[in-house]
């Protein structure tokens, strides 16, 4: 089942944004949660170029989407060019109550895969790593891809234009902090010099 695509009004330079869906429940959840009917984010892989499609589609179902970019330079012969590039290549957060009826929405949408799931449950992606990801986004600090982080000390930064900025400091990279996504397992490494950090 697919729907014309439409221009998100969120759309920028580093996110994607899409309108609020009202809360729907369901008898069986994607995964396990307190209360059945809350709106949860979840991980959705697509296939390999078609997460702007895909969130753009999310969008036009309703559903509130987040597909954070990046801008990349890319050259050619005659040229370069400044690209707007998905940060995390081949996926997609959707933000939906764990419903069955949420579920087939998102899965029938042409481009998409399946959620990201663990021990056939679909993975709830925590509300704070979407914070701190859009956050960060907003504002021009340098960050970079690096390769999944899971331990270390757990810190956040107070003050500044990262303010409540959660994420590990490692012993390996010294004046950074990690901001790990478990779900598709990927983490930023964001800079953080002159900023004052608090262990959590």
């Amino acid at each position: 089942m697919q729907k014309p695509a439409r221009t998100d009004p969120g759309l920028t330079e580093r996110s994607y944004g899409a309108t609020r869906l009202g809360t729907l429940s369901g008898a069986r959840g994607l995964a396990t949660q307190p209360q059945s009917g809350a709106e949860v984010w979840f991980a959705v892989q697509t296939r390999y170029r078609f997460e702007k499609k895909a969130a753009a589609q999310f969008a036009g179902k309703g559903l509130e989407v987040f597909l954070p970019l990046r801008k990349e330079s890319r050259a050619w012969s005659d040229r370069r060019k400044m690209l707007t590039v998905p940060l995390f290549p081949g996926y997609a957060f959707v933000r939906s109550a764990k419903s069955v009826t949420m579920r087939l929405m998102v899965l029938q949408t042409a481009g998409v895969i399946g959620f990201v799931s663990f021990a056939g449950a679909a993975a709830v992606v925590p509300e704070k790593q979407i914070e701190d990801l859009r956050l960060l986004l907003a504002q021009d600090v340098p960050f970079s891809l690096y390769p999944f982080v899971r331990t270390g000390q757990r810190v956040r930064i107070r003050g500044g234009c990262l303010n409540g900025l959660e994420g590990l400091l490692t012993r390996r990279e010294k004046g950074k902090i990690m901001i790990s996504i478990e779900s598709i397992q990927r983490s930023l490494a964001v800079e953080i010099q002159g900023y004052e950090v608090e262990i959590i």
